[in-house]
């Protein structure tokens, strides 16, 4: 009997020992399973960052465009401001000089803001935002670079 109840024991601690272990088994396949959920959650996270990180850079490009296009219109009204203001009070050749080189500063900034939209870097990732399209850039910034080259000749051609 003594046998017996041993055999019966263990059979039973040998039961209780392979409950536990299968729980063990089924806690650590959950574990697993929310640790690949977790780690999908996160890749996806990174890549949306990465996104509105592509749609920063598109938008700061943009504003950069905007600046030098602020910074040409003030520059060619400033040009043909300084022509008409002070050609009574400067000799008319330094009058000319200083709106001349407002003026061709104004084409500069005109120039160099299609230049700098159009070559923005390194590529970034595929971004949600569109960019401004070139053929625009170009007609727009072109006759902004005509009308400072015409301002300019105005300002040559103007009697003193």
């Amino acid at each position: 009997m003594n046998t017996t109840q041993n055999d019966e024991t263990s059979g039973q601690e040998l039961a209780k020992t392979t409950k536990v272990l299968q729980k063990q088994n089924e806690e650590v396949a959950e574990s697993a399973e929310q640790l690949e959920e977790e780690t999908v959650k996160q890749t996806d996270a990174a890549d949306r960052r990465t996104e509105l990180a592509a749609n920063r850079t598109i938008l700061a490009a943009e504003r950069t465009y905007a600046a030098w296009v602020r910074t040409g219109l003030a520059a060619l009204a400033s040009g043909v401001g300084a022509q008409a203001l002070l050609e009574d009070v400067l000799h008319e050749g330094l009058t000319r000089f200083a709106g001349s080189a407002l003026v061709l500063f104004s084409a500069f900034c005109f120039l160099a803001a299609v230049w700098r939209e159009m070559r923005p870097g390194a590529m970034p990732p595929t971004p949600d935002v569109r960019r401004i399209p070139a053929l625009l850039l170009l007609t727009l910034n072109g006759f902004l670079a005509f009308v400072s080259l015409a301002a300019l000749v105005g300002i040559w051609t103007a009697s003193g």
